[in-house]
């Protein structure tokens, strides 16, 4: 199923995407608690899902797509996690390209673990809608990634057991703001680097998201889709999700020893080569970005306007 949140006539809703047109969730409901979301849809457990296949299976109203502003398939996760460093050659890139001592080995999948940092809920966009320029960067960079979405909670799993925590997938960008405009004048201290990178992960609508959710039933090898990032229709990034060092079911499971995911929490799994930061061909105001993962979709955005003025905490020092 492609699962999808939108607005018509100023009301939010969510529904199943079909053939036919979009079917409203809360109005095809049966009995009471109607869930208002996709993330209570799967608050609900396995027996959400189960509900909702039934649902899409029913005759009954729709909506057309056309008729809707798509939003994010989950507008407020309870967590996004994200991996740095997921893919060998992007590993490659930034550190020859931008200096970052990222590391690579021989067989990372054998002798390191992945490294999740947090993103917060601002950080979600809409399909369609525009990346807001922050004023503490002027270098603005795109991550195409596979996300996963939790189904169940999931606590101590193994790798084997993750396919029974995932709902489905989406697509998401992780925009990333490579040039911190406080780093000017600063006295340097350790891990002065890893912060400014970090804090550039963190801007509003630095996670477009979208445009649906498909359920993991429908992608029969999420290890084997293909991905495809373009500004301005010039393709960027071409790549494999087959060439993950660490793969969906591993990730969920190391995330799941580290902290519980709940329904609803989103899972960037890394982005493959070919960002501008190992050019230096960045972002500019008004470029569109469309992201394409094979099964997902499409999701496009654009760069809003560059500011007039930046942050500079310590220009008045």
């Amino acid at each position: 199923m492609k699962l999808l949140t939108y607005r018509r006539d100023d009301v939010v809703s969510c529904g199943i995407l079909t053939e036919r047109g979009i079917v409203d969730i809360p109005s095809s409901w049966p009995g009471p608690d109607r869930p208002r979301s996709i993330k209570e849809v799967l608050e609900q457990g396995r027996c959400g899902l189960g509900l909702l296949r039934r649902i899409a299976g029913l005759p009954a109203d729709t909506v057309p797509l056309e008729a809707v502003k798509v939003l994010a398939p989950i507008a407020r996760p309870g967590k996004i996690l994200a991996l740095a460093g997921n893919y060998s050659e992007h590993i490659k890139e930034a550190s020859v390209h931008h200096g970052y001592k990222l590391g690579l080995s021989d067989s990372p999948r054998q002798t390191t673990v992945p490294r999740p940092f947090l993103k917060p809920a601002t950080c979600i966009l809409n399909p369609g809608e525009t990346i807001p320029w922050p004023v503490y960067s002027r270098e603005i960079d795109y991550e195409l990634e596979l996300a996963i979405v939790i189904g169940t909670a999931a606590k101590c799993i193994k790798a084997s057991a993750a396919p029974d925590h995932i709902a489905g997938y989406a697509i998401v960008n992780d925009v990333s703001a490579r040039s911190v405009t406080f780093s000017h004048d600063r006295q340097k201290r350790p891990w002065d680097e890893f912060y400014d990178w970090l804090n550039g992960k963190w801007a509003d609508g630095f996670c477009p998201m979208g445009p649906y959710l498909v359920t993991a039933d429908e992608i029969p090898d999420v290890q084997n889709l293909k991905m495809v990032l373009q500004v301005n229709d010039a393709v960027r990034q071409n790549a494999n999700t087959s060439q993950m060092i660490y793969a969906v079911a591993d990730i969920v499971s190391f995330l799941s020893h580290l902290m519980t995911l709940e329904p609803g929490d989103v899972i960037c799994t890394g982005t493959p080569s070919g960002v501008g930061v190992a050019t230096g061909n960045f972002l500019k105001a008004g470029d569109r970005i469309e992201c394409s993962i094979e099964g997902l979709g499409i999701l496009t955005n654009t760069l809003g306007p560059r500011p007039e003025q930046f942050y500079g905490p310590l220009a008045s020092q």
